[in-house]
């Protein structure tokens, strides 16, 4: 894929803009009201939810919330929030590691608000995010927790309870198909993390064999769309969700592959070929849909918020690292985008569906979102200064 013609001024400044706005949302608003109403200073861990008054609920707990708040806050200092980041990591590790852990090393699903557990089955979704949030947890913390001991714990587990013969894991404990793409992406956004601080060589051979499984099965080289569910021999599933394909997931995996592969020019076509589809048939009024189908008709035309972080993410690192004009562009107008949906009552609350009429949903705030938040702000971020 030719690169194009390279930014001009109106762009960047555009970018800047949007980036300033973002970022002294995330500072101003958003880490305040989730440090003080998103954290159980009672019985310890992160909330699930908050509503649009901005009180915390007594949902139940899912495992992948808490190491995607651990991450948020691991980010925060790096982004220029001066509350106690430390603190909240560290009462989210400890919660997470005493709460979800079963005997055989792996992390149940679902307790309480309570911590009683709820769910005891393994999502090897879960196990990806965990090893993310001791990943960005580590340099934050130090040796106060071990984590590169327990992320090499957890990655030894994964490999006794859920390795395939062949690439890939299963999707969980009990084993039950289909095969699916998204775990596996967030399995290599945690590799990368762990290299990124210094993980040995085995996190780089889980990365490079979860790359080239992108490219080699998930991935259809036809027509450059990325399916969501296999079956054992990693084919899309026949059914209705193995033609389904969803813009976000286009995004999110362009940005691994990106950060996976720069020097090599297989995997920059194919990251970008990612983007191009994503964006010509999965974003409508300007916003990334939730879905469409192989055919590129629309199956579910609501727009998610982390679509539209994906969508940022993934923009602004093809920006910085190809300087083309129409990811500065993309970029600009993913933000834009994205900016809508902190429009609450609350600030540093967001909206989490629009309808495909135009109308925000209102919801309750998950707080996992705060993940894809922080991670699209911290990209824009670092285009930003690229250009400085």
């Amino acid at each position: 894929m030719n690169i194009g013609a390279k930014e001009d001024e109106a762009q960047v400044a555009a970018v800047a803009a949007a980036c300033t706005g973002l970022v002294s949302w995330l500072l101003e608003s958003a880490y305040p009201i989730w440090s003080a109403r998103g954290i159980d200073s009672v019985r310890g861990g992160f909330q699930e939810r908050l509503t649009l008054s901005g009180e915390p609920t007594d949902d139940a707990r899912r495992a992948r919330v808490q190491p995607r708040q651990i991450y948020a806050f691991s980010k925060a200092p790096s982004l220029g929030w001066k509350g106690d980041a430390s603190g909240a990591v560290a009462q989210g590790l400890s919660y997470f590691l005493t709460r979800y852990r079963r005997a055989d090393g792996l992390f149940r699903t679902l307790v309480s608000s309570d911590g009683t557990p709820l769910d005891d089955r393994v999502l090897l979704y879960d196990q990806a995010f965990a090893l993310l949030g001791f990943a960005t947890a580590a340099p934050l913390l130090g040796s106060s927790f071990h984590l590169a001991g327990e992320a090499e714990q957890l990655r030894q587990a994964l490999y006794k309870h859920l390795k395939r013969t062949g690439p890939g894991f299963e999707s969980g404990l009990p084993h039950a198909g289909p095969l699916l793409s998204n775990p596996h992406m967030h399995l290599l956004e945690a590799s990368l993390a762990w290299l990124d601080v210094g993980g040995g060589s085995e996190w780089r051979a889980l990365a490079d064999e979860l790359g080239e499984l992108a490219l080699s099965h998930l991935i259809d080289p036809a027509t450059g769309m990325l399916h969501e569910t296999f079956d054992n021999s990693w084919k899309p599933t026949l059914d209705a969700p193995g033609r389904l394909v969803e813009p976000g997931h286009q995004f999110e995996w362009a940005w691994l592959l990106m950060r996976w592969g720069q020097r090599r020019a297989d995997v920059r076509e194919a990251a970008l070929r990612l983007i191009d589809v994503a964006e010509t048939h999965g974003v409508q009024g300007g916003v990334a849909i939730y879905a469409i189908v192989s055919d590129t008709s629309i199956h579910d035309g609501s727009a998610r918020l982390w679509a539209q972080t994906e969508r940022l993410r993934a923009a602004a690192l093809a920006a910085r690292l190809y300087g083309d004009a129409r990811y500065w562009k993309m970029t600009g107008d993913a933000a834009a985008a994205l900016l809508r949906y902190f429009a609450t009552d609350v600030p540093g609350l967001w909206y989490d569906r629009l309808t495909p009429s135009g109308q925000f949903m209102r919801e309750t705030v998950t707080a996992g979102n705060l993940y894809h938040i922080v991670g699209a702000i911290y990209e824009i971020a670092a285009l930003t200064r690229s250009r400085s």
